[in-house]
């Protein structure tokens, strides 16, 4: 029979309450306004259509989300007694975060391969990342998460849960379901090995091979400026990469009895709150194109408001 899930989320600390809603209710509308903001800037911005920034506002579109498939929640229950979700709910939150969790990756390692194309065949680099392989290399990653979330959510909701059926967490972990189980959880953390082996190491791969083809091509480069031009064109997208993969296979693949919850709870949300609000601000600092896009936006709003006085 279908029950609900108590998710117990920072109740522990009721003193609290107020200030750590009013953090998360800022850092979630941080997200939505930073990834909202750089979508319509690349979709308004034509010098700014281009391979990298369809796979960057494709990463803002999956930040979204990835982040509100569990900050909406949260945020809710800050305020209720009740801190129940549906076995169904607790489904779709665990389906959406894993999938899009994938599909990051995915996008991620796309968005490392246009770089090497970028940097590696420059005169080939508008054949090589054509609209049609964009959007093919997109496709696959939205189709890689998917994939991915249904097949873990699958293995992990065909258990047999205990009573009570407590969550000592904010939303629906992945590692915290497998500690309810009351039936062997062997079979779905195989599953969820490998599949986080095909999706995330594949993922990581790429991104590897990737920069070790970049930097051969960078160490050829015979000038310091030109090393340094091609290199900074990759920063904001290696920052992105070691921030998203290093926490989330930190939280995913700790292991000891004596782990604390509590920090679980803090890198849970680093990468799934703070990783998304951060992605636009590195990008938006260490990009000139888009530094320029917004100095442009700037100027025709400040031109428009001349012409209406």
């Amino acid at each position: 029979m279908l029950s609900n899930f108590i998710l117990l989320g920072f109740s522990a600390y009721p003193q609290l309450r107020v200030v750590l809603f009013l953090l998360f209710l800022g850092i979630y509308l941080v997200t939505l306004a930073g990834n909202l903001s750089l979508m319509a800037l690349i979709g308004i911005d034509s010098h700014l259509h281009s391979p990298m920034y369809f796979f960057l506002g494709n990463l803002s579109l999956v930040d979204i989300i990835y982040t509100s498939s569990i900050a909406p929640k949260m945020l809710c229950d800050f305020f209720r007694k009740q801190k129940a979700i549906s076995f169904v709910g607790c489904a779709a939150q665990c389906f959406f975060f894993i999938g899009m969790g994938g599909t990051e990756c995915c996008l991620l390692a796309a968005m490392a391969y246009d770089r090497y194309a970028a940097i590696s065949n420059p005169l080939l680099y508008p054949t090589i990342m054509s609209p049609t392989i964009c959007l093919e290399l997109a496709t696959a990653a939205y189709a890689g998460g998917f994939l991915t979330g249904l097949v873990q959510t699958t293995s992990i909701f065909q258990l047999h849960f205990c009573r009570p059926r407590i969550l000592h967490h904010f939303f629906c972990d992945l590692p915290s379901l497998l500690d309810l189980s009351c039936s062997s959880p062997f079979l779905s953390q195989v599953v969820n090995f490998l599949v986080v082996c095909a999706v995330g190491g594949t993922s990581a791969l790429v991104v590897l091979i990737s920069y070790a083809y970049i930097i051969m091509a960078v160490m050829k480069i015979h000038s310091t400026h030109g090393r340094m031009k091609a290199f900074n064109t990759c920063v904001s997208h290696l920052s992105t990469v070691i921030l998203f993969y290093g926490s989330g296979l930190f939280s995913y693949l700790h292991s000891g009895p004596g782990y604390s919850r509590d920090k679980d709870k803090v890198v849970s949300l680093f990468y799934g709150a703070v990783i998304p609000m951060l992605n636009p601000v590195i990008y938006s600092l260490r990009n000139k194109d888009i530094q320029d896009a917004l100095k442009k936006l700037k100027e025709n709003k400040k031109r428009c408001l001349l012409c209406v006085l």
